[in-house]
């Protein structure tokens, strides 16, 4: 991550895995599943730690999020996933669902890597 202005999606993923953030999910069947355990939570059994939004270089409608997630049985990982004319409408009235409380905004990375 040397140029401030071209972190990517990886750039996060990568340092989020070093912090033990390994898993990665999906949003299958209208529920958040672990691709490493293929387990199923529920809003309720979700944490937000951080979200990051992330607009093409190139094109600014390639449009996505990267969410850091933490899990009711101690999963740690994130879920990359496109907003805008790209999004998943299902999944976001998923996301809406997760308890208000469980949205945090967290720095978890250290300073230089934000």
């Amino acid at each position: 991550m040397n140029n401030q202005y071209a972190k990517h999606e990886t750039d996060y993923i990568k340092s989020y895995e070093n912090l033990g953030y390994t898993d990665s999910y999906r949003f299958i069947n209208n529920q958040l599943r672990s691709t490493k355990t293929d387990t199923n939570y529920t809003p309720k059994e979700i944490t937000i730690v951080k979200e990051h939004r992330y607009e093409g270089m190139s094109n600014p409608s390639d449009m996505s999020l990267l969410y850091v997630i933490e899990t009711a049985d101690g999963g740690k990982g994130t879920l990359l996933t496109g907003y805008g004319p790209s999004a998943n409408t299902e999944l976001y009235e998923f996301l809406d669902k997760i308890p208000e409380g469980n949205i945090k905004n967290e720095n978890v990375l250290p300073p230089d890597a934000e």
